[in-house]
């Protein structure tokens, strides 16, 4: 039976992993990844609209991993739609790209679920393989974070090298031509950053529960049996 020390702290990384797992989750369902305004620019120049005009001009964006939105000002108004990527968009974006990004995330749930396995399973017992102990563990988790951070990664190149915001604006605008003002990642971007930074967490407190304390040893007084003793 592993010692109570190392049971806690590997208690503390199987809730960690099972933390990080509805982290993803939330995220991949959640339409918040990224927000932005966009400038109606085809509106602003039939009307050469100086800097107090271009408010009327400017909307709002948002969007997820699976569906968004958008508010479009040209001048009469704002336009709120809704829009999926998937099945009709995602042919407009990068799809390679943006099903990797899928790809990872799903992968990396799985890798959460393993290793929270694994880490209940080292609170509970010694395993007798090293690969089903600390060592698997740590497998486990570095690939969860790993697959989590490649996912982030690929949505950042999404975003700032094949411009994902831009495309998905102008996204059937046949008359309008959107541009962007502003880009924010937002909060599940953020939620998914948070994932990885638990499963490097997870990776500490499993080497911590590797180190080897010294026992504290009491001395203990020596018996000293004389004659006189054994007399009585």
């Amino acid at each position: 039976m592993p010692g109570c020390f190392k049971k806690t702290l590997f208690a503390l990384a199987s809730l960690i992993s099972f933390v990080s797992f509805i982290l993803i989750v939330v995220a991949m369902g959640t339409p918040k990844w990224m927000t932005g305004k966009i400038l109606c620019k085809t509106g602003a120049d039939l009307v050469n609209a100086t800097d107090p005009e271009l408010v009327k001009f400017i909307g709002d964006i948002y969007y997820g991993l699976f569906r968004g939105g958008k508010i479009r000002q040209c001048g009469l108004g704002g336009r709120r739609s809704k829009f999926t990527i998937f099945p009709h968009m995602v042919k407009k974006l990068n799809t390679g790209l943006h099903v990797m990004i899928i790809i990872f995330l799903c992968v990396a749930i799985f890798f959460s679920l393993v290793s929270f396995g694994f880490c209940i399973l080292n609170a509970i017992k010694v395993p007798y393989r090293a690969i089903n102990g600390p060592a698997g563990a740590c497998l486990w988790n570095f690939l969860a974070g790993g697959f989590v951070v490649l996912a982030v990664t690929s949505f950042m190149a999404a975003v700032k090298l094949h411009h994902l915001t831009e495309r998905i604006a102008n996204f059937r605008e046949n008359v309008f031509r959107f541009i962007i003002l502003e880009e924010c990642f937002e909060d599940c971007f953020w939620i998914c950053v948070a994932s990885a930074t638990a499963h490097a967490v997870n990776l500490l407190l499993i080497a911590i529960s590797e180190i080897h304390f010294p026992k504290i040893k009491t001395k203990t007084e020596e018996v000293n049996v004389t004659a006189e003793d054994i007399m009585y």
